[in-house]
């Protein structure tokens, strides 16, 4: 049965932060709200944490999942990054992307693209996720909340208690947050390339939509 903590959007409680963020520790998935939507979160090197996400999910191997970190600092560990891709993360973080760049040897093989070595990385514009990296000191790592069947995420917490209180461990409740998922933007080329469009302006890219 799952824990349910309702967490103020906007000044988390330390206690419950704490709570989750052992709960990260200790193996649990949890389901936490962005500046996008809700997602699942596990520890980054929790292989079975991350496996079970999967079968929750109904995907496979292939599915990949993405790094929220705190800031640009924690980025670098994980990617590599030039002065362009620096200067273009900067100017849009934190807000609702997540990226595509090369991988450090830091990320595991499991989490990288198969062939490119690569890795999805997101600095999220929320303060309870800020809370949790904060206080979990690495990134988590995360996949969004859309369930087998679904189209979009889920968005009333109170629905994926319904539907996910015996397959995680903790929901956070932060009430509604969207339904809107990251623009995903590939950085490794010569200039940024559009994956999915969605709730990232595409103004910071130069790029014109439709």
């Amino acid at each position: 049965m799952a824990q349910f903590f309702s967490i103020h959007p906007n000044n988390p409680q330390s206690r419950l932060i704490r709570q989750a963020v052992a709960i990260v520790r200790a193996g649990g998935v949890i389901v936490y709200p962005t500046d996008s939507c809700y997602a699942f979160g596990c520890q980054l090197g929790d292989k079975s944490a991350m496996t079970r996400i999967r079968t929750i999910r109904h995907v496979d191997e292939q599915h990949h999942f993405s790094l929220v970190c705190r800031d640009l600092a924690e980025i670098s560990h994980y990617a590599k990054i030039n002065n362009s891709q620096y200067r273009l993360l900067k100017t849009s973080t934190p807000g609702s992307y997540t990226f595509i760049l090369e991988a450090t040897r830091e990320v595991p093989r499991r989490l990288q693209h198969p062939k490119r070595s690569t890795i999805g990385i997101r600095i999220p514009d929320h303060p309870m996720v800020q809370a949790l990296l904060v206080e979990l000191d690495e990134p988590l790592l995360n996949s969004t909340l859309i369930l087998p069947g679904d189209e979009l995420p889920l968005n009333d917490p109170r629905e994926i208690r319904d539907r996910l209180e015996h397959q995680v461990e903790l929901i956070l409740d932060g009430g509604s947050c969207g339904l809107e998922m990251t623009t995903v933007i590939d950085l490794t080329g010569d200039k940024p390339e559009l994956v999915r469009n969605g709730r990232g302006s595409l103004v910071p890219f130069g790029m014109v939509y439709g």
